[in-house]
């Protein structure tokens, strides 16, 4: 944490003043903006506690990347608008598409209701 200070003293000082630190074992962060997304791979990531208070700290080099229009539609997404509306693969990811991530209104649309 600090150069030159010892980490077992440090961690005594901050449990004295009622600070908790525990580290997370993440392999991805996203931070999503108005504009575009910060994505840090491999980051250090620890969650602190203070006074009952949460807090994270991530520690990595961000890559900017623009926010996409497109809906992320999982595999059991499809399989779900595939069962209940009675269609094929295609149709299903078509109508979950064109319904903005919707399923509700992909099953809707292709059970003709």
């Amino acid at each position: 944490m600090f150069p030159g200070v010892n980490p077992k003293q440090m961690q005594q000082a901050m449990k004295r003043m009622g600070v908790q630190q525990t580290d997370i074992d993440a392999v991805e962060v996203i931070i999503k903006t108005k504009d575009s997304e910060l994505v840090f791979s491999n980051p250090q990531v620890a969650k602190i506690n203070m006074m009952g208070q949460e807090s994270y700290q991530i520690v990595g080099e961000p890559k900017e990347r623009p926010l996409s229009s497109e809906p992320d539609i999982s595999e059991e997404d499809i399989k779900t608008v595939m069962e209940q509306a009675g269609v094929g693969k295609e149709k299903a990811a078509a109508a979950i598409k064109r319904h903005k991530g919707d399923l509700a209104e992909a099953i809707l649309e292709l059970s003709g209701q």
